[in-house]
């Protein structure tokens, strides 16, 4: 049984929550918001779902004494950049490992993540892009730029309106994907020169489109999330890889996709050859 805590009960947080209830091999033991937050000394039962559970919503005011409590294997943090960063120092110390799918840390930020999974051998997951199917775009956008390495790429992005950090911090992994590709190939270019487009409107869960331009046709690679559980189910796959290991880890790590395909084509390749066998040799 994985102890899970929970760091952040915005939407995403709420849904993931929801989620986690759900698991049979997953106990959520846990869970912090801001300290001023009207949610705090609730039940998380009642906030979910109007009747108790028995798992208080604690101030982050209080992380090491909440930690040393309910001793959490993994935590899940939705918070905010700046409180995540603060919480990961506490969480690592105390070798709990960390799933961060809060975007808008800076480069430096990123960095610290790193040192801090070195420093005290615990394993942190940072996974702004944390859904199987803007993964899949990724992927597919890094194999794109690697074949079609004379075509423009941009990309483009939109979420709800109270979303802080423009562009996102997926759409700029995504500009990186772009520009592997293209290093692959032989071009020259840096992440920072692939435009991004974000929109900031309504309330979009999270919509990113990558546009491949040639002289005479175009592609287009696009994935949008419909809703908040996909984040959470992201999450979970998450806490299972986490679980027990040490080390920085990105969701590329977690769904392992280059070893999906070529898993995929040997066996493709496999089924190709059987049938020109019995076609041939009768």
């Amino acid at each position: 049984m994985i102890r899970v805590c929970l760091a952040g009960l915005g939407k995403t947080g709420m849904e993931i929550a929801k989620v986690l209830l759900e698991q049979k091999d997953m106990k959520l033991v846990s869970v912090i918001c801001s300290p001023g937050s009207a949610k705090k000394g609730k039940d998380v039962g009642e906030i979910l779902f109007g009747e108790k559970i028995g798992v208080r919503v604690d101030g982050s005011d209080h992380l090491e004494e909440i930690v040393f409590k309910s001793k959490p294997d993994v935590v899940i943090d939705f918070s905010s950049a700046e409180s995540a960063l603060r919480n990961a120092k506490v969480f690592s110390k105390m070798r709990v490992n960390i799933v961060i799918g809060t975007t808008g840390f800076s480069k430096m930020g990123l960095r610290r993540l790193f040192a801090l999974s070195r420093r005290y051998h615990n394993g942190i997951v940072y996974a702004p892009n944390i859904t199987l199917g803007v993964n899949v775009l990724m992927f597919l956008t890094n194999l794109a730029a690697n074949l079609l390495n004379d075509y423009d790429f941009e990309v483009m992005e939109i979420h709800h309106k109270h979303k802080k950090d423009a562009p996102s911090g997926t759409a700029i992994k995504i500009a990186g994907e772009i520009a592997k590709g293209l290093k692959s190939a032989g071009n020259e270019i840096m992440e920072e020169d692939i435009p991004i487009n974000a929109i900031r409107a309504g309330g979009v869960v999270g919509k990113h489109e990558v546009l491949i331009v040639g002289e005479n046709d175009q592609i287009k690679i696009s994935h949008e999330s419909f809703s908040r559980k996909a984040f959470a189910l992201g999450a979970i796959k998450a806490v299972k890889f986490v679980h027990g290991k040490s080390g920085y880890f990105e969701m590329n790590n977690v769904l392992n996709l280059e070893k999906a395909l070529m898993d995929y084509l040997q066996k493709n390749n496999t089924s190709r050859n059987q049938s020109y066998n019995r076609k041939v040799l009768g």
